[in-house]
Formats: C-alpha cells, structure tokens, sequence
C-alpha cells in the first residue's frame, strides 16, 4: 500500500451536498475589499494553455462583465512554451503573469519558488482531493481517461466491464492506445493500476496485460479515438469520455466504458508568487472556480471541476456518472511518472 493511498477510489458523492449548499461556495460573492484592490491594479495577467476562442476568451469577458474596469490579458501558449516563459521571466528579475494553470507543470513551478498559495472562498465546498493539501492550487476543469469501444464491433455484451476482462485472449492485439508519455497515456494508466491494486499486484496485472499486444500508435488520445471509430482498432485505453460522448451525439459507433476505478486528471489554477497584480490575480482566480466561472468552462465542453456544476453531458462526472475514480493529483504525478514511464518501456514498449 502506497503513501498516496488516500488519493485512489473516489466515489465523489457531492450529490447528496445540495440542498444545504446551494447557497455556497460557488454562489459566494468576492471580499469587497478584495475587489476594490483589483480594480486599482486594474488588469489581469492569465498565462493560459486553454483552448483559445472555446474557454479562454469567453472566460475573460465573463470576467470583464462582473468586473467592469479591470481588463484580463491573455497570453496564449502550450503549456510547455509557458512554463519555460515564467522560468525565463524569473530569472530575468520577475514574473510578468498573475495566474497560471496546468497539472505536473505546477510542480516545476513551485520548486523554482514561482508559485504562490491561494484558494478562494468560491472553492471552500470543493472536494479536498480537488484542492493541494498546503493551498496552492485547485482543480479548475477535469478529464477522465477511459476505455472505448466500436459499437459496431464490439456488441453490448461483450464490452469489458472490469479491468480483468481486458485480459480476455479475445482481445489480443486488437487494443489501441496512444504512445504519449504523459498522465493522460499509458503512464496515466499504469499509475491507476498500482495505485488501485497495490504495486505487487498490480505489476502482475501489467505484465498479463502487457501479453495483450497493445498497439501503440503514434498520436494523441482523440486521434487513437477516431482509429476505434474507423473500425481499426475495436477497443483502445486512455481516452477522454467527454470525446466519446461528442461522436456519439454526431453519430459515430462509440460508447466509453466505465471500467473502474476511472483515471482522473486535475488541470490546476494557481497564483504566480510576486505576480504584479495579485489582487486581481485572486479575484480572477475566485472567478474562475465560482459557480460563473465554471458555467463558462461547462458552455465551452469542458468538464467543471466545481461539484455543483454538472457537465453539459451529467454522466460524464462521477457524481452524475455514478462511477469511481483515482485521482492523480500534480504531485503524485511529478513524483512517480518516472516509475510509470519505466514500466511502461519494460513492459509495453
């Protein structure tokens, strides 16, 4: 059993919080004093890897319209481009951005002390497995990462239903998944199996698995989809649910599967330490994880992280969903995706 035990088998049953929360954190207005700080400092500066005209801009105006006279400033980027942009910035004398985001990259930034701690009251009722135990960043948006099938190929009652029926000898070679070394590949996948079946078993689960003959492909998650949807592959691993759902809804044979538990990734929102406008930064921040701001990132097909705010597709979340979920938090994934990328190349590569 690991150290990160606590973090494995999520059952998110926010459900039940409603009635007496409905008026709670994510309806809670900003500190007045707060507010009246900001728009002296009168903009924003978002380091933003988002979907541009989808989520980034629309959550900016949202902003702009509840608070007139401060203006957010979007610096658009990957998320790699970004990174190096703060580092460099701090080692030339100071961080230009206020907030930033994302999952393992947090780590880096916080070991080169470029990161502040900050969580709002709009956050107060989010799960704590949604929010870093010493306050430095909560979950923003979320992504489950899931098995999927052809339905064309694949009838009904031959989907697999739990992680050992993917150790059917029918299944050999006929699994696809993308060969991307991240928490959202096959690394993301192996992390989930130890962390839900303790390492020993775990190992021997992977290395059954690895007798599947797993094809690996060259490309991301959604393009390893589109290869299940063209009949090339009946089953693949570690795709995105709500990718599923969007061909589903425009008639593609494709159903998600609800293998559990199901890998969740956290994308993290996080003030900048000595940002030049941390009041503004923290009113941005509080935007963004109140029940406003994430109706935006909901609009824009992103699944919200704020339990009260349900995806555009309910099912899609564990709580509308009914399904478990391992959640790896940035940490966890800093401190052991070498190990996952080690086994992988043992065992998959």
């Amino acid at each position: 059993m690991t150290k990160w035990w606590r973090w494995r088998l999520q059952l998110v049953a926010i459900c039940g919080m409603a009635a007496s929360s409905a008026l709670g954190a994510a309806a809670m207005a900003a500190d007045g004093g707060l507010i009246e700080a900001a728009k002296k400092e009168g903009e924003v500066v978002w380091y933003s890897s988002l979907i541009q005209n989808q989520a980034s801009r629309p959550m900016a105006a949202a902003f702009e319209r509840k608070y007139p006279g401060i203006k957010v400033r979007v610096n658009a980027g990957v998320v790699s481009d970004l990174t190096l942009k703060l580092l460099d910035e701090a080692r030339a004398g100071g961080v230009r951005a206020d907030v930033s985001h994302g999952g393992s990259t947090f780590v880096r930034l916080k070991k080169a002390g470029l990161v502040d701690r900050y969580v709002p009251d709009s956050a107060a009722d989010y799960p704590s497995d949604y929010k870093d135990p010493e306050g430095y960043w909560t979950a923003e948006v979320l992504s489950f990462l899931v098995a999927a099938i052809n339905t064309d190929i694949v009838p009904p009652g031959d989907a697999p239903r739990s992680y050992q029926d993917i150790l059917d000898p029918k299944w050999r070679g006929k699994i696809a998944w993308t060969n991307q070394m991240t928490q959202g590949g096959p690394p993301g996948f192996i992390g989930t199996v130890l962390q839900s079946m303790g390492r020993d078993a775990g190992l021997q689960y992977l290395r059954k698995l690895a007798q599947q003959q797993i094809v690996n492909v060259p490309a991301n998650q959604r393009v390893v989809l589109d290869q299940v949807i063209a009949g090339q592959y009946p089953i693949a691993l570690s795709t995105f649910n709500h990718h599923s759902e969007i061909s589903a809804k425009k008639g593609a044979p494709v159903r998600w599967l609800k293998i559990e538990p199901v890998t969740a990734t956290l994308d993290a929102v996080f003030l900048l330490k000595n940002a030049p406008h941390p009041n503004a930064g923290k009113l941005f921040i509080d935007f963004v994880l109140s029940g406003e701001g994430q109706a935006v990132f909901r609009a824009a097909d992103y699944i919200p992280a704020d339990p009260r705010t349900p995806a555009q597709i309910p099912s899609l979340k564990p709580e509308g969903g009914n399904f478990k979920v391992a959640i790896l938090p940035p940490q966890m994934v800093e401190e052991e995706l070498p190990d996952w990328i080690k086994i992988y190349n043992e065992l998959f590569k």
